[in-house]
């Protein structure tokens, strides 16, 4: 295992076989032929303790001395990343899961944003940026008020626009098609969801 203090982020996801090549459906719903399991690298604590101080310090230089009072994320993928970023900026920590229902972004667990609070979103992985918009859209129903957001990943390039400023660990220009127009579709290949790993029949 690496030493994570002396590492790359890119460094870390290739030590723990994190950086996967195949074809892959993104929770964006986009598809890709390289995917990276942030949770392989989250699960070793030094990597994510790392990762989560990195991150802290990026957002406090957004931030330019602004301290926010909750780090929230969306589950599953963004709960042990902003753990450690709200831990490194002794913030709150909280996530938003889906409805069962309504499949929308909610704050459940007796979880609480008060009016007037400041707030930063972070995940793991920001490909176009829904998920990040979805958490805000939660954080501002309460009247608190989102300063900032962060990721691990940026797989736009830097495109993705979510309504704040928003720092990465590391970018990248990562290729995402949309469904009907992937080439590895049309090749035939099974698509995998990394998240559970199950592959799904092709349309």
């Amino acid at each position: 295992m690496l030493t994570a203090m002396e590492t790359s982020v890119m460094a870390l996801f290739e030590d723990t076989g994190a950086y996967l090549h195949g074809h892959f459906r993104l929770s964006s719903g986009l598809h890709s032929s390289e995917y990276l399991q942030c949770a392989k690298v989250l699960a070793i604590p030094s990597y994510a303790e790392r990762l989560g101080q990195d991150l802290a310090q990026r957002m406090k230089t957004l931030l330019a001395g602004a301290s926010p009072q909750v780090v929230i994320a969306p589950a599953i993928g963004g709960i042990v990343i902003g753990h450690e970023v709200a831990r490194a900026l002794g913030a709150l920590s909280l996530f938003t899961e889906r409805d069962l229902e309504t499949n929308d972004m909610a704050l459940r667990r007796g979880f609480e944003i008060k009016e007037g609070q400041t707030v930063v979103v972070i995940e793991d992985v920001i490909t176009t940026g829904g998920s990040t918009k979805e958490v805000i859209r939660v954080v501002e129903t309460h009247g608190a008020k989102v300063l900032a957001a962060g990721s691990i990943i940026d797989r736009s390039g830097g495109r993705a626009d979510v309504g704040v400023p928003r720092v990465a660990l590391e970018s990248l220009k990562a290729v995402a098609y949309q469904p009907e127009d992937c080439p590895l579709c049309k090749e035939g290949l099974p698509v995998v969801k990394p998240g559970s790993r199950r592959t799904e029949p092709l349309s």
